[in-house]
């Protein structure tokens, strides 16, 4: 496993300089954003597919810095029932995999997307339970008439510029949420379809990481390094679906957290062995996102606590059996 991070937090920096920095910490890779809602700052595909001189310097750069891409980062909603959104999407995707070729990237990180409830709708709609009866009718449509067969296309495209890993998150929000809803998706679709498995948007649903990562064996493409603080007291109260902003610090029934500060090391430690038991040997992505701590000071306080946990070298032969 190599440690890396998603170097979104660090768009007040160029590229270069970001790649310093991360460097100078021991970060062995880097997830670079391509496009949707982790922007492209770090790496303008336009930019970099219509110049050989800057993609080759660009190249240079990472190489200067003992770094490598573990994956573009693409987080679109796909499937959103604007046809202009769906449109900025396609685009983007498209650009990611056309980089990804240029830089021999074979993994693109992304959301599955949430259409709306019928053909004419406007906003996606998250379906969380099962009743009233409507709701089943809403999946069904929304995963057999949009889902799959958007997926089923992306992946052959995907496959002509030679990524075969597309890595969707398990987020709250899209259609794929969970362990279930993933295999799911890569059932119908195929294995082109792999998880980003970010234990952040598990622990608040009460999944235990190391649970589904056992579950999701050989489909698990990327992983990020993201922690939630679970609050009780407001959880007792309101339970674990929350609309709240992100920065009411006090009333949220969960947080976000550097890692080490939702869970402890022993809790990461499990998650760490079991993506080593399932065979996972990829990055370890730092995604920082916590609203308690500075950038720098949530970065360095991840890495650190990481460089103590990842497995970096291959088991030797049990001689003791």
């Amino acid at each position: 496993m190599k440690l890396g991070v998603l170097t979104v937090p660090l768009y007040d920096r160029s590229a270069e300089e970001a790649f310093r920095y991360l460097s100078s910490l021991g970060v062995q890779t880097v997830e670079i954003g391509t496009g949707g809602s982790p922007g492209s700052k770090h790496s303008n595909p336009q930019e970099l597919l219509s110049s050989e001189s800057k993609l080759q310097a660009y190249k240079d750069m990472l190489k200067k810095y003992n770094l490598e891409i573990s994956a573009l980062s693409c987080h679109s909603n796909h499937v959103h029932p604007n046809a202009d959104i769906r449109e900025q999407a396609a685009k983007d995707f498209t650009q990611t995999l056309q980089l990804a070729e240029k830089l021999g990237v074979d993994t693109v990180v992304s959301f599955s997307g949430c259409p709306g409830d019928y053909e004419g709708a406007k906003y996606p709609n998250w379906v969380t339970c099962s009743w009233p009866t409507d709701y089943q009718k809403v999946l069904d449509y929304q995963w057999n008439e949009v889902l799959i067969p958007f997926w089923k296309g992306a992946a052959a495209e995907a496959a002509n510029y030679g990524v075969n890993k597309i890595a969707l998150e398990l987020h709250p929000g899209f259609c794929v949420y969970n362990t279930a809803t993933l295999l799911r998706l890569r059932e119908a679709v195929g294995d082109a379809i792999g998880a980003n498995f970010d234990p952040s948007h598990l622990f608040w649903q009460g999944i235990r990481p190391a649970e589904a990562i056992k579950a999701l064996k050989g489909a698990i493409y990327h992983f990020h390094a993201k922690d939630t603080k679970v609050d009780t007291v407001n959880t007792q109260i309101n339970g674990v679906l929350d609309t709240g902003s992100y920065g009411d610090l006090s009333d949220r029934s969960w947080l976000f957290r550097t890692v080490g500060w939702g869970h402890d090391a022993s809790q990461w430690k499990e998650i760490i062995s079991a993506l080593r038991l399932i065979g996972y040997d990829g990055a370890i992505s730092i995604e920082h996102e916590d609203a308690f701590m500075s950038i720098e000071e949530g970065l360095e306080k991840a890495v650190a606590f990481l460089k103590d946990i990842i497995i970096e070298e291959q088991p030797a032969n049990a001689w003791w059996n």
